[in-house]
Protein backbone atom coordinates (compact mmCIF):
# COMPACT_ATOMS: atom_id res chain seq x y z
CA UNK A 1 0.00 0.00 0.00
CA UNK A 2 2.79 2.09 0.44
CA UNK A 3 4.53 1.99 -2.55
CA UNK A 4 1.10 2.52 -4.44
CA UNK A 5 0.44 5.53 -2.47
CA UNK A 6 4.13 6.86 -3.39
CA UNK A 7 3.77 5.33 -7.54
CA UNK A 8 0.37 7.78 -7.25
CA UNK A 9 1.49 10.42 -5.02
CA UNK A 10 -1.37 9.85 -3.03
CA UNK A 11 -1.30 10.96 0.96
CA UNK A 12 -1.19 8.33 3.92
CA UNK A 13 -0.58 8.47 7.66
CA UNK A 14 2.68 6.32 7.30
CA UNK A 15 3.55 3.84 9.91
CA UNK A 16 4.05 5.95 12.12
CA UNK A 17 0.47 7.78 12.54
CA UNK A 18 -0.99 4.26 11.81
CA UNK A 19 1.01 2.84 14.95
CA UNK A 20 -0.66 5.76 16.84
CA UNK A 21 -4.63 5.16 15.13
CA UNK A 22 -4.30 1.47 16.29
CA UNK A 23 -3.03 2.38 19.79
CA UNK A 24 -5.80 4.83 20.10
CA UNK A 25 -8.10 2.26 19.52
CA UNK A 26 -6.78 -0.33 21.80
CA UNK A 27 -7.10 2.66 24.74
CA UNK A 28 -10.56 3.13 24.28
CA UNK A 29 -11.19 -0.66 23.09
CA UNK A 30 -12.65 1.01 19.93
CA UNK A 31 -16.20 -1.75 18.92
CA UNK A 32 -17.65 0.97 16.74
CA UNK A 33 -15.01 3.32 14.07
CA UNK A 34 -15.28 5.85 12.17
CA UNK A 35 -12.91 7.21 9.62
CA UNK A 36 -14.06 9.87 7.59
CA UNK A 37 -11.89 10.37 4.10
CA UNK A 38 -10.78 6.98 3.70
CA UNK A 39 -9.01 6.92 0.78
CA UNK A 40 -7.76 3.57 -0.51
CA UNK A 41 -7.79 2.20 3.72
CA UNK A 42 -4.26 2.35 4.47
CA UNK A 43 -5.56 4.14 7.70
CA UNK A 44 -8.43 1.30 8.04
CA UNK A 45 -5.61 -1.33 8.09
CA UNK A 46 -4.74 0.62 11.63
CA UNK A 47 -7.89 1.30 12.85
CA UNK A 48 -9.49 -2.52 12.31
CA UNK A 49 -6.08 -3.84 14.03
CA UNK A 50 -7.05 -1.96 17.51
CA UNK A 51 -10.67 -2.95 17.14
CA UNK A 52 -12.45 -5.14 19.66
CA UNK A 53 -13.02 -8.46 19.04
CA UNK A 54 -16.30 -8.08 17.49
CA UNK A 55 -15.91 -4.56 16.41
CA UNK A 56 -16.56 -3.00 13.48
CA UNK A 57 -15.33 -0.17 11.32
CA UNK A 58 -17.64 2.20 9.13
CA UNK A 59 -15.28 4.29 6.02
CA UNK A 60 -16.22 6.90 3.98
CA UNK A 61 -14.84 8.43 0.81
CA UNK A 62 -16.13 10.03 -2.22
CA UNK A 63 -14.43 7.99 -4.74
CA UNK A 64 -15.77 4.56 -5.86
CA UNK A 65 -11.94 3.76 -7.23
CA UNK A 66 -11.00 4.50 -3.84
CA UNK A 67 -13.56 2.03 -2.36
CA UNK A 68 -12.72 -0.74 -4.86
CA UNK A 69 -8.87 -0.44 -3.81
CA UNK A 70 -9.82 -0.46 0.06
CA UNK A 71 -12.46 -3.62 -0.64
CA UNK A 72 -9.75 -5.15 -1.90
CA UNK A 73 -6.76 -4.49 0.76
CA UNK A 74 -9.53 -5.41 3.07
CA UNK A 75 -10.03 -8.62 1.46
CA UNK A 76 -6.59 -9.61 1.31
CA UNK A 77 -6.00 -8.30 5.12
CA UNK A 78 -8.76 -10.80 6.23
CA UNK A 79 -10.72 -7.83 7.74
CA UNK A 80 -13.40 -7.21 5.14
CA UNK A 81 -16.17 -8.60 7.71
CA UNK A 82 -15.24 -5.92 10.14
CA UNK A 83 -15.41 -2.61 7.69
CA UNK A 84 -17.87 -1.22 5.71
CA UNK A 85 -17.22 1.24 3.24
CA UNK A 86 -19.84 4.04 1.55
CA UNK A 87 -19.11 6.36 -1.54
CA UNK A 88 -20.19 9.18 -0.35
CA UNK A 89 -19.65 13.08 1.06
CA UNK A 90 -18.41 12.85 4.59
CA UNK A 91 -21.06 15.38 5.83
CA UNK A 92 -23.94 13.38 4.27
CA UNK A 93 -23.00 10.66 5.74
CA UNK A 94 -22.49 12.24 9.34
CA UNK A 95 -25.86 13.46 8.15
CA UNK A 96 -27.66 10.16 8.18
CA UNK A 97 -25.27 8.11 10.81
CA UNK A 98 -26.13 7.68 14.55
CA UNK A 99 -23.11 7.24 16.93
CA UNK A 100 -22.07 6.75 19.26
CA UNK A 101 -18.79 6.25 17.80
CA UNK A 102 -15.90 5.33 20.61
CA UNK A 103 -13.26 6.68 18.01
CA UNK A 104 -13.56 9.05 15.32
CA UNK A 105 -10.92 9.49 12.63
CA UNK A 106 -11.24 12.75 10.53
CA UNK A 107 -9.02 13.34 7.19
CA UNK A 108 -11.63 14.86 4.74
CA UNK A 109 -11.29 18.02 2.89
CA UNK A 110 -9.50 20.40 5.17
CA UNK A 111 -12.40 23.15 4.00
CA UNK A 112 -14.96 20.69 5.46
CA UNK A 113 -13.23 20.25 8.88
CA UNK A 114 -14.97 23.21 10.74
CA UNK A 115 -18.44 22.45 9.81
CA UNK A 116 -17.53 19.01 9.98
CA UNK A 117 -16.94 18.92 13.82
CA UNK A 118 -20.52 19.69 15.82
CA UNK A 119 -21.71 16.62 13.98
CA UNK A 120 -18.51 14.56 14.40
CA UNK A 121 -19.01 15.89 18.49
CA UNK A 122 -23.13 14.76 18.61
CA UNK A 123 -21.56 11.27 17.28
CA UNK A 124 -18.59 10.72 19.94
CA UNK A 125 -19.43 8.95 23.08
CA UNK A 126 -17.80 10.69 26.36
CA UNK A 127 -14.17 8.98 26.93
CA UNK A 128 -14.20 8.69 23.53
CA UNK A 129 -11.43 9.90 20.93
CA UNK A 130 -11.33 12.61 18.00
CA UNK A 131 -8.08 12.15 15.74
CA UNK A 132 -7.80 14.58 13.12
CA UNK A 133 -5.21 14.41 10.42
CA UNK A 134 -3.11 17.34 8.69
CA UNK A 135 -3.24 20.40 11.81
CA UNK A 136 0.53 21.22 10.94
CA UNK A 137 -0.53 21.62 7.09
CA UNK A 138 3.14 21.33 6.06
CA UNK A 139 3.73 24.53 8.67
CA UNK A 140 0.77 26.52 6.72
CA UNK A 141 -1.23 27.09 9.32
CA UNK A 142 1.86 28.90 10.97
CA UNK A 143 2.75 31.07 8.23
CA UNK A 144 2.41 35.02 8.23
CA UNK A 145 2.02 34.90 3.73
CA UNK A 146 -1.93 34.76 2.77
CA UNK A 147 -3.51 31.59 3.42
CA UNK A 148 -5.53 29.49 1.15
CA UNK A 149 -9.16 28.31 2.44
CA UNK A 150 -7.98 25.01 3.67
CA UNK A 151 -5.17 26.83 5.38
CA UNK A 152 -7.95 28.88 7.28
CA UNK A 153 -10.24 25.98 7.71
CA UNK A 154 -7.73 24.38 9.47
CA UNK A 155 -6.69 27.39 11.74
CA UNK A 156 -10.07 27.55 12.36
CA UNK A 157 -10.98 24.31 12.90
CA UNK A 158 -8.01 23.88 15.70
CA UNK A 159 -9.29 27.05 17.14
CA UNK A 160 -12.41 25.62 17.75
CA UNK A 161 -10.91 22.06 19.04
CA UNK A 162 -9.29 24.06 21.73
CA UNK A 163 -12.42 26.05 22.48
CA UNK A 164 -14.39 23.31 22.93
CA UNK A 165 -15.41 22.49 26.74
CA UNK A 166 -16.39 18.96 25.38
CA UNK A 167 -12.29 18.23 24.43
CA UNK A 168 -9.26 18.19 25.70
CA UNK A 169 -6.86 18.23 22.88
CA UNK A 170 -3.52 18.12 21.95
CA UNK A 171 -1.74 18.23 18.80
CA UNK A 172 1.20 15.88 18.28
CA UNK A 173 4.15 17.08 15.44
CA UNK A 174 4.15 13.00 13.79
CA UNK A 175 4.10 13.93 9.97
CA UNK A 176 1.57 16.61 9.14
CA UNK A 177 0.55 17.11 13.06
CA UNK A 178 -2.21 15.15 14.58
CA UNK A 179 -4.61 16.00 17.15
CA UNK A 180 -6.06 13.89 19.37
CA UNK A 181 -9.06 15.15 21.30
CA UNK A 182 -10.47 13.18 24.30
CA UNK A 183 -14.21 13.78 24.42
CA UNK A 184 -15.27 15.25 27.85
Amino acid sequence: MEARAAEGGFPIVGPLVGRLLEACARLVQARRILELGSGFGYSALWLARGLEPGGSLLCVDGSAENAALAAETFRRAGIADKVRFEVADALALLDRTAGPFDLIFNDIDKEQYPVALPKILSRLRRGGLLLTDNLLWRGRVASEEPAAPSTLAIREYTRLLYASPDLLTVILPLRDGVGVSLRT
